[in-house]
C-alpha cells in the first residue's frame, strides 16, 4: 500500500488466543472509526511478551490502516505518538545501468553467502552484470557433500558448512533478526527477497522471524536464477587464489587454475572461515586488524523445559511455536558469558572446513521440532588473548587461536570428527561423564563422553563453569545435570576485520570492497544481506558515476 495513504498504529494489544475480527474491531476502535472507514489493513509487525512462565501473554502489533480520509485520522491525533503516518519502507535503487553498459566494468563478487547473495542480487537488478566467484558448489551438491562428513565421516574442504552456495546461514537455523541500525530499511528489502524466493510471508512481520535450512535451499537457488536471468554470472568450484593489485588499485583476481578475471570492483563477500584467503591478502599487505570474537560449547536441553520455563501454561502454543533465550553473565575473571546463536528445537551439527578440526553450530528446521534446544554457551575473547609471535601477524593471530582449540576438540573426541561431550553436572562438579542421563546428543557424527576441561583455555572453562548454575536464575531448570555440552564453538564471527572506509572500500586497496561477516561487518543471515546492499550501492555508484551516495 502507498505509506502516504495509509496510518501506522504501534503498540496495540490483544489477547493470544485473539480472532482476526478481534483485531479488526481494535484497530477501529483504536482510530476511534466506523467499521467501513477502515478499508485494509497490512501487519508490519507482531511480538509478544512473556515475562514470566505465570504472567498472561498478550501479542502486540504494529499495524498499517488504510483509511476514508487519512489527513482527518492524523489531525485527529496529533499528539498520539502512537498513530503515525506510515513510513516508507520500500527500497529505492539509487540507479541503473544503461543498455550499452560496458562488459570491460563487470564487477567482481567473491563468496555467495547471504551477503554475497545480495551485493550480487542488487548490482544484477540495477543491470551492474556481476561475476559471481564461489569456492564451494551449488546448494544442492554442498548438501551432499555436507552429509559426507556428518553421516560417513568425510570432509569435502571446499564444500561443506562453511563453504558453498548460501553460505554458513543455510546450514543454520535461518534467523532473520537483527540488533542493527536500518533507518533505511534495508532489512525490509531483504525480506521481501526472501518472500519472493519462497519464504513464508510472516517473515515480513513476526518479531523474530526464521526460515530453517530445508526451505533456504529452494529459495537461493531461485535467487540465483533471478540473477542469471538479469546477466550475473554465477561460478561454482571457483577458487580464488590471488588479488592483483597495481598501485593501490585492484585489477582483478586469479582462480586456482590459472585463469585471471579483469575488474576494478572486486568485492569480497568472504566467509568467517576463509582463512587462506584472508592469509593471501595478509600477503598482498591489504590492511587489516584483529577483532574479539568468542569461543564455548554447543550445551542442548529438552526443548519441553525451556518451553516450560519460558511460556508457562501457554507452552506449545502455535503461535509462540518452540521457546528461545537470550542469557548474558559477567563472570569473576572479567569475562562474559553469552548464549549464541539459539536453535529451539534443532540439532548440533559439524561445522569444521579444515581436515583434522572440530567445530560445532546449531541448526533448526521452519518447524524446530526436534527434541531438543541448543545453544553456543560462549566466552567473550580478545585480541589480547592471542598476541602474535610476529606484531606483522597480528591480524592472523585469531585464526591460529581457533584453529589450536579446533585440533584439541578433533584429538578429544577420538580423532575421527566425533565431538568431545560432558553432562553440565560432571562439568560444574570437575569430574568426567561416563553416561548420558535423559538428553541424548544431537551432534552428528557422534560425541565422546569425558571431560572438557581441556578444551578451552582455563579462563573460559572458568567463566562458563560459573555462568551455568547461574542461568538457572534466569531459565528454571537450565542447570539441568544431564544437560550436554559439546565441545566446540569457535566460529561466532571472524577473529579479523579488512577494515574499510566510508565509501565501503578497504582503507589501502582502491576498488576492493571488503563486506560481510568475512570482513567483519556483519553477524547472521540478515545483517549480512544488510551489508550486501550497502557496498552493492557503493559499487554501482563508483560505476554509475553518481557522485556522493
Amino acid at each position: 500500500m502507498p505509506h502516504s495513504q495509509s496510518v501506522r498504529i504501534t503498540e496495540l494489544r490483544l489477547p493470544i488466543d485473539h480472532s482476526t475480527e478481534d483485531l479488526h474491531k481494535a484497530i477501529v476502535q483504536r482510530l476511534n472509526m466506523g467499521e467501513h472507514q477502515v478499508l485494509e489493513y497490512t501487519l508490519f509487525k507482531r511480538s509478544y511478551d512473556a515475562r514470566g512462565k505465570n504472567a498472561i501473554i498478550l501479542l502486540s502489533y504494529i499495524v498499517d490502516v488504510v483509511a476514508d480520509d487519512v489527513e482527518s485520522v492524523l489531525k485527529q491525533f496529533t499528539e498520539d505518538k502512537k498513530i503515525t503516518r506510515t513510513p516508507d519502507t520500500a527500497y529505492h535503487f539509487i540507479g541503473h545501468a544503461h543498455a550499452s553498459f560496458s562488459e570491460k566494468k563487470r564487477p567482481i563478487v567473491v563468496g555467495f553467502g547471504p551477503c554475497g547473495i545480495f551485493v550480487a542480487l542488487i548490482l544484477a537488478q540495477m543491470g551492474l552484470k556481476p561475476i559471481v566467484l564461489e569456492r564451494g558448489q551449488a546448494v544442492r551438491q554442498r548438501t551432499q557433500d555436507t552429509w559426507g562428513l556428518w553421516r560417513k565421516k568425510i570432509l569435502n574442504p571446499e564444500s561443506n558448512v562453511q563453504f558453498g552456495e548460501g553460505g554458513a546461514g543455510t546450514f543454520s537455523d535461518g534467523k532473520l533478526y537483527s540488533q542493527i541500525k536500518d533507518p533505511k530499511f534495508y532489512g525490509r528489502k531483504v525480506l521481501h527477497e526472501f518472500v519472493k524466493a519462497g519464504a513464508p510471508e510472516e517473515i515480513l512481520y513476526v518479531s523474530k522471524p526464521h526460515i530453517g535450512t530445508f526451505r533456504l535451499v529452494s529459495m537461493v537457488e531461485k535467487m540465483r536464477a533471478e540473477m542469471i536471468e538479469l546477466g550475473a554470472e554465477v561460478r561454482f568450484g571457483a577458487r580464488m587464489t590471488d588479488v592483483l593489485i597495481e598501485q593501490g588499485q585492484v585489477q582483478g583476481v586469479q582462480l586456482a587454475d590459472g585463469e585471471v578475471i579483469e575488474s576494478n570492483h572486486v568485492i569480497m563477500a568472504l566467509g568467517h572461515s576463509a582463512r587462506d584467503t584472508f592469509e593471501m591478502l595478509h600477503k598482498r599487505r591489504v590492511f587489516m586488524e584483529p577483532k574479539p570474537f568468542s569461543v564455548g560449547f554447543r550445551i542442548e536441553h529438552p526443548q519441553s523445559l525451556i518451553d516450560q520455563a519460558r511460556f508457562g501454561k501457554y507452552a506449545g502454543h502455535p503461535i509462540l511455536g518452540a521457546a528461545d533465550y537470550k542469557l548474558v553473565h559477567h563472570a569473576s575473571n572479567g569475562r562474559a558469558v553469552y548464549s549464541f546463536c539459539m536453535c529451539p528445537g534443532g540439532t548440533v551439527v559439524a561445522a569444521t572446513s579444515e581436515p583434522n578440526r572440530v567445530v560445532t553450530n546449531g541448526m533448526s528446521q521452519y518447524s524446530r521440532n526436534e527434541r531438543n534446544a541448543n545453544s553456543g554457551i560462549v566466552v567473550s575473547i580478545n585480541p589480547s588473548d592471542y598476541p602474535a609471535t610476529d606484531p606483522n601477524d597480528a591480524a592472523l593471530a585469531g585464526i591460529e587461536f581457533q584453529r589450536f582449540w579446533e585440533s584439541r576438540a578433533f584429538e578429544l573426541g577420538g580423532g575421527d570428527y566425533s565431538a568431545p561431550a560432558q553432562l553440565v553436572g560432571d562439568f560444574v562438579a570437575k569430574q568426567a561423564s561416563k553416561e548420558f542421563g535423559k538428553v541424548q546428543p544431537s551432534y552428528k557424527p557422534g560425541v565422546t563422553l569425558g571431560s572438557l576441561d581441556t578444551s578451552l583455555p582455563d579462563y573460559a572453562i572458568a567463566a562458563i563453569r560459573e555462568a551455568l548454575p547461574a542461568f538457572d536464575k534466569q531459565i528454571k531448570g537450565y542447570f539441568l545435570h544431564d544437560a550436554v555440552l559439546t565441545g566446540v564453538e569457535t566460529r561466532t564471527s571472524s577473529p579479523l576485520r579488512i577494515t574499510r572506509g566510508e565509501d565501503m572500500q578497504s582503507l589501502n586497496v582502491k576498488g576492493l570492497y571488503p563486506a560481510g561477516e568475512g570482513a567483519g561487518y556483519a553477524g547472521g543471515i540478515l545483517s549480512a544481506g544488510v551489508d550486501g546492499i550497502k557496498v552493492a550501492e557503493a559499487v554501482g555508484a563508483s560505476l554509475l558515476g553518481l557522485n556522493g551516495i
